[in-house]
């Protein structure tokens, strides 16, 4: 559904455009992550940690419905958005319920360290950490390395991007496959950028550039940080050798053209990105409830992305 003008007057209401993320980011947290304890969780899950060099990095494992020998096994491991500084597994995990039941596949969801307690790089180690440690051990799941794909939305779509590039300059282990949804890949949101979306919907459309600029500072351990692929994908001069990649874009997103370039860049580097923007969409539509056109369209592309159609 296309937004008319009743519905841009409550989102302006709604983008809160004085609100000072950097100064309140913690009460930011408290209500975006704020679970009732006496709501009874509906699916199957396992909660787990994985050892990382000076951290125990808990993760959230979701059970598809079906586990039966004749479904393919395939694992998706999720990275959570909140600009690197909001969100965790609780709060993402009716998205990962709905992942598991909607694609069949085995989730498992990374709580990463938070910034500005834990800056970069202290998130993408731990994304990292967890990644590896499911490549290298096919016991875990017993599932093939083809099968395992990343996934990340908004922050979390940077994350996998960015483990992408660590474990081909690692050697560690390599990904085939990552699913990209509106993903934040460069390392400037000024109007000055010269991406469009920036300037068009950078604000009064929920997520504005501002709010993004000041995520950033709070991720960031210092300025020399924005020159640093890992925090910027875009910015990559070498993006050879990337999983085949789907990068879903919402259509009112600043975040959006960054995006899509990725793919383009990833594709001119000799990898297949296949780039869908969902039409009328906005900035965080996959957290909406199942039955949203814009969540049903994205796991139709995600299910035949899996799949190799």
């Amino acid at each position: 559904m296309a937004i008319n003008k009743a519905m841009r007057i409550a989102l302006k209401a709604l983008s809160y455009p004085d609100i000072d993320i950097k100064k309140n980011y913690k009460l930011h947290r408290q209500i975006k992550t704020a679970v009732n304890p006496y709501l009874k969780p509906r699916y199957s899950m396992w909660d787990h940690k994985i050892a990382g060099l000076d951290y125990d990095i808990p993760v959230r494992i979701f059970f598809p419905p079906d586990t039966s020998d004749d479904v393919e096994h395939r694992v998706l491991i999720f990275f959570h958005g909140g600009g690197w500084v909001i969100g965790n597994i609780d709060s993402y995990s009716n998205v990962c319920t709905n992942m598991a039941r909607q694609t069949g596949a085995l989730v498992v969801s990374v709580d990463y360290r938070l910034a500005p307690e834990h800056r970069f790089p202290c998130a993408l180690e731990d994304c990292y950490t967890v990644t590896r440690e499911i490549f290298l051990d096919s016991t875990l799941f017993d599932v093939e390395t083809d099968n395992i794909t990343i996934i990340g939305d908004s922050a979390g779509g940077n994350l996998a991007a960015a483990v992408s590039i660590l474990a081909r300059d690692r050697g560690e282990f390599s990904i085939s496959k990552q699913i990209l949804i509106y993903p934040s890949t460069n390392n400037d949101h000024s109007d000055e950028t010269g991406f469009l979306s920036i300037s068009e919907y950078g604000q009064d459309y929920l997520l504005t550039s501002k709010r993004i600029r000041d995520y950033m500072d709070l991720y960031i351990s210092s300025e020399e940080d924005l020159n640093n692929p890992y925090l910027a994908p875009l910015i990559a001069e070498d993006l050879s050798n990337q999983p085949k990649t789907l990068i879903i874009t919402a259509e009112y997103d600043p975040l959006r053209d960054e995006g899509e370039a990725y793919g383009m860049k990833l594709a001119q580097h000799g990898n297949t990105a296949d780039v869908y923007r969902m039409k009328d969409a906005l900035h965080g539509f996959f957290a909406l409830p199942k039955h949203f056109v814009h969540v049903k369209r994205s796991y139709e592309l995600i299910n035949r992305f899996l799949r190799n159609d």
